[in-house]
């Protein structure tokens, strides 16, 4: 491949290629392992495996536009994210790539993405702790980080005050007894803070 022009784009840190044959396609330098980014100009000819290189490059910069494009919509997990750029037909390859990169960015960050969905799942759910770390579980986030996150996010909300509310919401739908007591274990609640409620409420 020859090089017919390169520039930076209005993305940071991203160049356009144009090369003499071919289509012209993005590229930023981070994605790049043996070719040097600064031989990488006008009318310079590059062999078969540098080409290679190069292009992987730039399929890797497709990737991460793409992964963007969803996180300025909302906090994404790795797991998440990664699942979405499957379907629609990236390389794991290259998905593995852009995501490395923004995650060393701070872009992707499974902690935040935890917070943020703690904070929304609040609003229509009534769970304790156990429920909560298994539940973010489920969706690809590392038991340590899952469980740092309900740390943090119960330090802002009380766990016991959640419980009085599921406690309220299972008896206006019937639950009594052992059905009560099964429902908020299954909600996430230890027995000794379900058995506390139950006695004061």
């Amino acid at each position: 491949m020859v090089i017919h022009s390169i520039a930076p784009t209005s993305y940071n840190g991203m160049y356009k290629i144009v090369p003499e044959e071919g289509s012209a396609f993005f590229i930023r330098p981070q994605y790049l392992s043996t070719v040097d980014f600064d031989s990488v100009q006008p009318q310079v000819e590059f062999n078969e495996e540098e080409t290679d290189e190069l292009l992987d490059a730039g399929l890797a910069s497709v990737v991460e536009l793409k992964a963007v494009d969803y996180l300025a919509r909302a906090e994404q997990s790795r797991f998440g994210l990664t699942r979405k750029l499957v379907q629609k037909k990236y390389e794991k390859k290259y998905i593995d790539m852009a995501l490395d990169y923004l995650e060393g960015k701070n872009y992707l960050n499974d902690q935040r993405f935890s917070i943020a969905w703690l904070h929304t799942r609040r609003i229509n759910h009534f769970e304790g702790r156990v429920k909560l770390i298994a539940e973010l579980q489920n969706r690809g986030i590392a038991k340590e980080t899952a469980q740092k996150a309900v740390d943090e996010f119960f330090e802002e909300y009380n766990e016991e005050e959640i419980c009085i509310k599921a406690f309220q919401k299972f008896i206006k739908n019937g639950k009594e007894g052992d059905k009560l007591i099964s429902s908020l274990l299954n909600a996430g609640f230890s027995y000794k803070m379900i058995k506390c409620v139950m006695e004061n409420n």
